[in-house]
């Protein structure tokens, strides 16, 4: 990490690899915001409202570098505007960057055509690729997005965007589960229109309740309903969690090597229901459908902290242990949890 003459907080993803401080990747850390809460309003300020974005709505996803948005960047960003502002001692950061968040939630709201809750377009997102269609992974974000904004619009004194806001989320918690959940767990409903497009489709994804996750981080009301909830995180424990990698690599042997045989570890997304011959694509060689059998720890992190959340606790602090133990110093440098770079963020 850097920190400019001017105030800027800057950071690579991995040591030189991919320029930061990237809106998919950050959002995803949370200690910084409840630690050294200045860099993080630092940032929503003068970078991701500030360098970033564009008067349509848009946040450039890595700044001076990526000049695009991603959606789930997008909805980590306003989902973090609304931790900073909790990490405030007033509403002075809020009041300076609402209208310019104002925007960036209608810019979701238009990749959702017909206001359900649902997007169903072309989502660029942190595997480096657009997915296609109904995705609870990205849905689930978009709805906690919006409930950030309802519970920012109504401390502004918009009372019509926040109810705007609420009735689109309540659509969409119930059209997630309507669609998108088998019984088991939450997927994604790949677009025929797309056959060459990554995606996990029906396989069990890490992130697939994800919105959820930061709802509780920011107290804000549920995003999925917490029944259908831990029942997907518990068939991530089930199919997901293995205490050796090694049979699953040999299976799906392309790929970046984060967790070895002998290593246990949260694989990325396994396919409990068939479906991994279309998660690919039409790119069979890039990796595993954009790095879906690796265990990379950033996601790890995110789905044990929801768990526990959910009062899955064993199954949470299994799964952070198992990272702990990759790490362990006998093995690997226990300051260095690797995914895209050293050091990675």
């Amino acid at each position: 990490c850097l920190r400019f003459s001017g105030g800027r907080f800057w950071g690579w993803e991995g040591v030189r690899c991919c320029a930061g401080t990237c809106s998919h990747v950050w959002h995803y850390a949370q200690a910084v915001g409840r630690v050294f809460p200045e860099l993080e309003r630092m940032t929503r300020e003068h970078v991701d409202y500030g360098l970033a974005f564009h008067e349509s709505g848009q946040i450039d996803y890595r700044g001076e570098f990526g000049k695009r948005e991603a959606i789930d960047g997008q909805c980590g960003t306003i989902l973090r505007v609304l931790r900073e502002h909790q990490m405030s001692a007033d509403d002075a950061f809020l009041r300076r960057v609402w209208p310019r968040v104002h925007q960036s939630i209608e810019f979701l709201m238009a990749q959702d055509g017909d206001d359900n809750g649902v997007l169903e377009g072309a989502q660029y997102n942190t595997l480096d690729a657009a997915w296609h269609g109904p995705i609870s992974w990205i849905s689930s974000l978009y709805l906690a997005a919006l409930r950030a904004g309802a519970a920012m619009a109504g401390e502004m004194g918009d009372s019509a965007f926040r109810d705007r806001c609420t009735a689109i989320a309540d659509r969409g918690s119930r059209q997630i589960v309507e669609d998108l959940f088998n019984g088991e767990y939450f997927h994604q409903k790949r677009d025929p229109e797309h056959p060459e497009a990554f995606g996990a489709g029906i396989g069990c994804h890490i992130d697939q309740v994800f919105g959820q996750g930061w709802a509780h981080q920011l107290a804000l009301p549920r995003v999925l309903p917490q029944e259908e909830t831990v029942t997907a995180l518990r068939s991530l424990w089930r199919y997901n969690f293995t205490p050796d990698v090694g049979p699953y690599r040999e299976r799906f042997e392309t790929g970046r090597w984060y967790a070895m045989p002998g290593e246990a570890g949260l694989i990325m997304c396994t396919f409990p229901k068939g479906g991994e011959r279309e998660a690919r694509g039409d790119k069979p060689t890039h990796g595993f459908a954009g790095y879906l059998n690796e265990c990379m720890n950033g996601f790890e992190y995110q789905a044990a902290g929801h768990m526990i959340a959910e009062g899955l606790v064993e199954e949470g602090l299994a799964v952070a242990r198992a990272i702990h133990d990759r790490y362990h110093p006998s093995r690997r440098n226990p300051f260095n949890e690797i995914e895209c770079g050293d050091h990675y963020a």
